[in-house]
């Protein structure tokens, strides 16, 4: 699609075509080409091949997973409850979508609005992320239709997982909402634009409750069972504030990373107030993204100090500890602190990317990894990283789809 804007191409940005006459629905999906030119675009798109190959290997095994059971996929097991499925899909996964409720925040509640060009990529990251975590929380319990049982049947108010599905589940809708507007230009529908302007602070609000409650409670979840995770991943007293921390500077880092992968591959779909902008938001969001990493890194080292867990930095798994933080938070901290000093946009775009790292590491080494360190290391079964790998090949495929055709890149030119 860059090559064809080189050649003269012009995406849709209106409801109206250069003549005059308006876009058909069809058309706006086919993003103004004629099939066949569609078609041909995405056949030349040697990622869309890898696609194919991914979809061609795991969509089988995904069935299978249905037909034969969980055992079929997994290693799970009394001892390891949680796999990829959730080490992945949801602990990793909500953590990075982070960026919707902060962007929210940031331009509705905070009044910044010169994040304005880069608000709505933060609120597709949070809805696409939340909304694929339900995904691999499906296809870890097998059963999808039952979802209903444990929120309106039979319910368990007092446990930490009610709390985490009614609040996923209803800021899921307030993410829905707050994209309302974005969804409504495309398809022309300004009735529904101007009624979610007129609820948007609160639903900004509500966002930022249940986000805050939610990502703390994930973290509340290892609670469950002390002893299990390796001391220096497990503090009871800080386990909820270390997960809400983390999740402030992962989802802004993501957002970062986001934004500069659609710089990269889909510059045809941004307007020039998104490019010319980037740099200047992103060294933005590395200024808050750095004070969440420098907050984060104090509580660590408060929690270790808090229960007496420096003998264990000179073990193995200290070793592995101290390489998570040193990559994954350290140095991040330190290449994001200088890029903001010296206005390097690009270094502030590594340092997110060695961010995103440093948050799956942690999650996973939190719920997989160190999980039973006294026992032994469970490796996943090649089905379970072939559904992962394909699950999450549908995050992009989805993600990209929207940026396609959505304003989320670009600003929709109204009608006059």
């Amino acid at each position: 699609m860059n090559s064809l804007k080189s050649q003269g191409f012009a995406p849709v940005v209106s409801d109206l075509k250069k003549d005059g006459s308006t876009w058909t629905v069809k058309e706006k999906i086919m993003l103004g080409l004629s099939p066949k030119e569609y078609w041909a675009v995405q056949l030349r798109n040697p990622f869309n091949w890898l696609l194919w190959a991914i979809y061609a290997i795991g969509l089988p095994i995904l069935v299978g997973r249905f037909i034969f059971g969980l055992g079929w996929v997994t290693h799970s097991s009394y001892d390891y409850p949680w796999g990829l499925f959730l080490g992945w899909g949801l602990f990793v996964m909500v953590p990075l979508s982070a960026s919707g409720f902060m962007m929210g925040t940031t331009v509705e509640l905070f009044g910044r609005k010169d994040f304005k060009p880069i608000e709505r990529l933060g609120l597709l990251n949070g809805l696409l992320g939340y909304t694929f975590a339900v995904m691999f929380l499906q296809v870890d319990l097998g059963q999808p239709w039952r979802l209903i049982y444990p929120m309106f049947v039979s319910l368990g108010p007092a446990a930490v997982l009610f709390l985490v599905a009614w609040h996923v589940a209803t800021y899921l809708s307030c993410q829905v909402a707050e994209l309302v507007p974005a969804f409504s230009e495309w398809m022309g529908f300004p009735k529904a634009k101007k009624f979610i302007k007129s609820i948007v602070l609160g639903l900004t609000v509500a966002g930022i409750i249940l986000s805050t409650l939610h990502q703390g409670a994930l973290g509340a979840l290892f609670t469950y069972a002390p002893g299990k995770v390796h001391p220096l991943w497990y503090s009871s007293p800080f386990q909820w504030l270390h997960f809400f921390v983390s999740a402030v500077f992962a989802g802004l880092s993501m957002l970062i990373v986001v934004s500069t992968l659609t710089k990269w591959f889909m510059r045809w779909r941004c307007d020039e107030n998104y490019l010319n902008n980037l740099s200047k938001l992103t060294l933005g969001l590395a200024k808050g993204a750095s004070l969440a990493l420098i907050t984060y890194l104090v509580i660590k080292i408060i929690g270790i100090a808090h229960d007496n867990n420096w003998a264990y930095l000179l073990t193995g798994w200290g070793a592995w500890f101290m390489f998570e933080m040193v990559v994954g938070v350290i140095l991040p901290l330190i290449f994001y602190t200088m890029a903001v000093r010296n206005s390097n946009a690009s270094l502030a775009r590594f340092a997110a990317f060695m961010a995103v790292f440093g948050l799956a590491l942690n999650r996973l080494n939190t719920a997989l990894i160190s999980f039973n360190w006294q026992l032994y290391q469970e490796l996943p079964h090649w089905r379970e990283v072939v559904i992962v790998v394909t699950v999450y090949a549908t995050y992009i495929v989805v993600y990209r789809a929207v940026l396609a055709r959505m304003p989320i890149l670009y600003t929709w030119k109204e009608k006059k």
